[in-house]
């Protein structure tokens, strides 16, 4: 991996409740341990973070998590995080997910079921929203599917597509963006079983296909991606969970291996870390065993740029902890952890 120096970790928490914004930490290159060295709280519940390169330099950006929905941008040149002008509104509530593509600035708005994209300058600064695409539709959860909720954005690995997790409307949505307008059409729409809840999902290193993680029944839906047609087609789907698992569970984000062999997925409530054997298919998904997550409410889950240890921010004990994995069986062993109040995500630099 390199010395501490040379890879950084990013942590957004929700300062609502009691997080301290955006926590930056090195990286021991030898055990995976990290150590603050700064932490920024410009703006408010900032749960989730994506960084991008530009001609200045490597730059973060954080959505905010809040009924008026904003996103902001940091330099991480210095061992803090320093805002890169003031926050802009993505003209959406409840910003949960973003991501960089083509010069844009994507966000997944769960409160107003809509996905949003800003421009974004030579500097790294976000423009004001160039487009707002609204999502329609309701799923048959009365408590948490009455309208959209759009909980995820992200570009596919050949950079064609960008594709929206909706948990409201149990579907995923295919858009094209346009870069020089900076505004999405939507190109397709995939229907998930009713009642699923789908949060988040995450390609396989080949790009043929996708694993769908549900919120509202703890199972993962297995997806075949055409690149070329822009198609996502389910395939199968199987539990998170082993049997007999006691209730309630709300899985949160999914991982898969460099190697494409293992997947894992995060169990908010049974409070567990999923490990999941690939085939050679890709098409089938086998659940080997889950382990303890460190902590309370596994948030979010992210691989170290290596690839051999697994990182998970747990929002309700107040921790990013990290593991080793076993190459061999795919399963997290437990290394340490770092404080970090209201942890919701983790990414590295």
């Amino acid at each position: 991996m390199g010395d501490s120096s040379t890879v950084r970790a990013f942590i957004g928490s929700f300062t609502s409740s009691g997080g301290r914004g955006i926590i930056a930490a090195a990286v021991d290159g030898e055990t995976g341990a990290l150590t603050e060295t700064g932490a920024v709280d410009a703006v408010a519940d900032p749960s989730y973070l994506a960084l991008a390169a530009t001609a200045g330099g490597p730059v973060l950006y954080a959505v905010s998590e809040t009924s008026e929905g904003a996103v902001a941008a940091f330099d991480v040149r210095g061992a803090t995080p320093r805002p890169i002008g003031a926050r802009v509104p993505v003209c959406g509530a409840g910003p949960t997910h973003l991501a960089v593509s083509a010069g844009h600035l994507l966000t997944a708005n769960y409160g107003s079921g809509s996905v949003s994209v800003l421009p974004v300058g030579t500097d790294g600064e976000p423009g004001a929203a160039s487009g707002i695409l609204q999502h329609e539709g309701t799923g048959p959860n009365p408590d948490r599917q009455r309208g959209p909720h759009a909980h995820q954005v992200v570009p596919d690995p050949s950079g064609r597509w960008v594709l929206g997790v909706d948990l409201g409307t149990d579907s995923v949505r295919v858009y094209a963006l346009d870069p020089v307008a900076g505004e999405l059409t939507q190109h397709g729409e995939t229907p998930l079983r009713p009642g699923t809840g789908p949060r988040h999902l995450a390609f396989h290193p080949a790009g043929t296909h996708a694993y769908v993680l549900n919120e509202l029944e703890p199972t993962l839906t297995v997806c075949r991606w055409d690149a070329a047609a822009g198609v996502l087609e389910p395939v199968g789907e199987t539990p998170v969970l082993p049997d007999g698992a006691d209730g309630p569970v709300y899985p949160s984000e999914v991982v898969v291996s460099r190697d494409g062999r293992y997947l894992w997925a995060a169990n908010r409530g049974h409070d567990s870390i999923a490990v999941l054997a690939l085939d050679e298919t890709r098409e089938r998904a086998e659940l080997i065993t889950t382990v303890p997550c460190g902590g309370h409410w596994p948030r979010d889950l992210a691989l170290d740029p290596t690839g051999r240890r697994l990182y998970a921010a747990n929002e309700r004990s107040g921790d990013v902890t990290w593991f080793d994995i076993d190459p061999d069986t795919g399963v997290p062993r437990r290394a340490g952890s770092l404080a970090a109040p209201a942890a919701s995500c983790v990414i590295f630099a």
